[in-house]
């Protein structure tokens, strides 16, 4: 399976005036016919960051457990029934790009950097496993 990773921000209260903003994290699944992907059915909303402000530097940790499945669906995959062959099969999954806004993007490129991130992390173990 195909997967991208949306992150957005919003104000729950509809006021940019008021001092708190939420973090969604949407996944979305890249093997459906291109009109489908994009559809609400098919987005996963896998994490909701709460708080009075962003996450900025510790968005890592926020992510840490969505990227430790994300990382077991590669690695080991999951046993998945499908419907149209009435069978189990291992699906394995593969995050394939992200998409943010530049306020994030900064975070995770500057953590990146660092070479500290749980998101690097994740990439330096997985990248030459396949």
């Amino acid at each position: 399976m195909r997967l991208g990773l949306c992150t957005d921000r919003f104000n729950p209260f509809g006021s940019f005036a008021a001092p708190y903003s939420c973090w969604l994290v949407i996944l979305t699944v890249y093997n459906l016919p291109p009109g489908m992907c994009m559809r609400p059915e098919f987005m996963f909303l896998s994490t909701v960051i709460p708080g009075p402000s962003s996450p900025r530097w510790n968005i890592d940790v926020c992510l840490r457990p969505l990227i430790d499945e994300l990382m077991q669906l590669w690695s080991f995959g999951a046993l998945t029934y499908d419907i149209s062959r009435k069978q189990n099969f291992l699906m394995r999954a593969a995050l394939m790009w992200t998409i943010n806004d530049f306020q994030l993007m900064e975070c995770f490129l500057v953590r990146a950097r660092m070479g500290n991130s749980h998101v690097h992390t994740a990439w330096k173990t997985t990248r030459h496993s396949r």
